[in-house]
Formats: structure tokens, sequence, C-alpha cells
């Protein structure tokens, strides 16, 4: 961290008061509490230039409109709700960020090694950053975008919903309804294992992935999948705009729009629409 006057150093102590360091710049604060019987909100609201190392957060709102900070080994327990919204530039390792609605409208975060677990995770974020994290969430990173992503393992529901323009790399998602109406999204050598996988999407591109589920990749502009696994993937590809290169068996494929696709084995090749113009290619 780069500060530009005095530092304020804060050690060992406990608040629990309203708005209890409201405006603090240039400060480091360490091994602190914000948790007691006062419940106050927004302890760090509109700060910057923050270090926050081995700190323990308890109480809601803690960190909004701080910009420049980096907290590390930090813990945000469940109570700690909406703990980090309109933020900028926020570095977060070696975390534990729980509580619903954790990280939402902040610009250019970046999380390393963190453990998460936020029902609403990551809303209408701008140039995020995530790499080695676990995260739990039902509903992460709505209408987010430009995000880089790399070694995530994810459990959740309606995942990267409205997201754009994202590259993910070398993660495992267990999901339902991912990537819906995403523009712009790659990912590389990942797992995604759900239902109804990137329906409306546009210009989704699966590099070296291993795909599960019922009827993925519906509805979609611009599929392109290379060198891809499906597994237990039935009514596959319905309405969509596809180019696809499939290793092994799709148990099978229905009315795909335009495009063509290619697998070893398909188990079932449905054409019963007259619009259905698209190429379904077996190698065997």
């Amino acid at each position: 961290m780069r500060f530009d006057g005095e530092i304020t150093r804060i050690n060992g102590k406990t608040f629990d008061e309203e708005r209890a360091l409201y405006g603090l710049h240039n400060a480091e604060i360490a091994d602190t509490k914000f948790s007691g019987p006062a419940d106050g909100e927004s302890a760090l609201k509109e700060c910057g230039n923050l270090v926050a190392r081995g700190c323990d957060f308890r109480l809601r709102y803690p960190l909004w409109h701080v910009t420049n900070a980096e907290i590390e080994n930090c813990s945000m327990a469940d109570t700690c709700r909406a703990a980090l919204w309109y933020d900028k530039n926020i570095y977060i390792t070696n975390s534990k960020l729980g509580g619903i609605k954790a990280l939402r409208e902040c610009d250019g975060s970046t999380l390393k090694s963190c453990e998460i677990d936020s029902v609403e995770f990551g809303w209408f974020c701008r140039g995020l950053s995530i790499s080695d994290c676990e995260l739990n969430s039902e509903y992460p990173f709505l209408r987010s975008c430009d995000m880089e992503i790399d070694n995530l393992t994810m459990t959740g529901k309606y995942s990267f919903q409205y997201v754009e323009n994202a590259v993910i790399r070398n993660s495992n998602f267990n999901t339902k309804d991912a990537f819906w109406h995403s523009k712009n999204v790659t990912v590389y050598d990942s797992v995604i294992d759900g239902e109804y996988l990137a329906w409306y999407s546009e210009n989704l591109r699966l590099v070296r992935c291993k795909i599960s589920g019922t009827q993925p990749l519906c509805y979609a502009k611009g599929l392109i999948l290379e060198d891809c696994e499906m597994r237990d993937c039935d009514l596959s590809f319905e309405k969509s705009e596809v180019t696809a290169d499939v290793r092994g068996e799709i148990t099978s494929v229905k009315n795909p729009l335009s495009g063509t696709v290619t697998a070893d084995t398909i188990g079932e090749i449905i054409f019963d629409e007259p619009w259905a113009k698209g190429n379904v290619v077996t190698r065997k």
C-alpha cells in the first residue's frame, strides 16, 4: 500500500459504535474486532488507503465507499451483511467472506485465496479478478463485467447471469442456470456441472471443458465448443447458433438452429422443426 500522508496505526482494538472509524485515511488496522453490544453499522465508511490484517468483522456494512484497501487474513462473519459496496481498488487475500451480498457495485476488486459464503455475491461489479478461491453462493455475479477468474471452486444455482466480458480458467462449477444471457465469455479447462447451461447466451466459447447436465446450451448465439466433453447432456443445442467439437458422446441433440455439432457418437438426433437448419455429424 502506498500511503499519501501520516499513517494511523490501530492494533488490538474493539469497535462497536456507529461509523466507528468513518472517513479514516492512511491507516493500518491489525488484529481488531468490529463487534459488540452497541451493534453499530458502517465502521469504515468513506475511507481510503487502508490496510487491514487479522481483523474480525461481525457488524453490518463495514466497508462502503472505500478506495484503495488491502484486506489480509480477515474474517467477515455471517452477521457482516453487505460488507463491501461501492468500493474501488480493493485487494483481498487469505480471508473469509460471509454474510449476504458480500460484494456489490465495486470497481477493480481482486480476491485471492479466499473462502466465500454469500448468497448474492459479486453483483454489478466491474473489473473483478478472482483466483484460488472457494465460493458457495446461490446467485453469484449477476450483471458483473470485465472479469478474470482462475481456479475458482464454486457451488451455486443461478450463476453468472447477464455477465459480460469474462475469461475463466481452471475452475470447477457445480451450479444450475449458469451463464444465462451472458455475453462474450470464454471458459478454458473447466468443469461445469449443472442444468440448462447458458440459455440465451451470446458469444460463449468453451475450450477443453467438461460439461454435464440436462438441456444445455439452448437458444444461444455465437456459441463455440472446442475439444469439450459432454456427459448426460440430453436435448442439447436447441435453437442455438453453434459450432461444437465434442469428444465422446452427446446423449441427444435437438433442433440446432444453425452451424455444426460434431461428436464421436450421439445417442439421439432430433429434427422436428422446419427452422432447424444445423448440421449434426458423428465421427464413428
